[in-house]
């Protein structure tokens, strides 16, 4: 976190957990796991890893990146997603915010979830920048 206050780790089976540095039990009462990166098509669930995961330097709220093809931006103290990106042609290896978080790099490129036929029809890997606005804000930013 970009508070110094905890972190967060990401799986292949499509969860984030938050957790937090402090040992009291107020500040481990906090921490928590939830699903993400995750869609039901056909009535079949189906769940992609999380790849990266990047927190804003200024409002302390972060984004997940997916096989899914998918960048979120998540405020993990309301435990709520505040966006989703659309979608990008392939998976999303990596993410990173700039130092004042202006700027979001979304890779994108082929992660071998299929193999080798898979790289021979994957699309060439890519390198997006998103200009961030008030999505990567937490709801009632008061400028702490």
């Amino acid at each position: 976190m970009a508070d110094g206050q905890g972190y967060a780790t990401a799986s292949v089976e499509g969860r984030i957990a938050v957790e937090y540095l402090d040992p009291s039990p107020e500040a481990q009462d906090k921490k928590y796991a939830f699903k993400c990166h995750r869609q039901t098509i056909d009535n079949v669930d189906h769940v992609w890893p999380v790849n990266a995961l990047a927190f804003h330097p200024i409002y302390n709220t972060f984004a997940s990146a997916g096989s899914d093809g998918t960048v979120s931006i998540w405020d993990h103290k309301l435990k709520k997603r505040l966006r989703q990106y659309p979608k990008y042609h392939s998976a999303v290896p990596s993410v990173a915010f700039n130092c004042d978080g202006t700027k979001l790099a979304v890779g994108v490129s082929y992660t071998w979830e299929e193999g080798e036929e898979g790289a021979k029809t994957a699309e060439r890997p890519a390198v997006y920048i998103r200009t961030t606005g008030e999505e990567v804000k937490p709801k009632g930013w008061t400028g702490s």
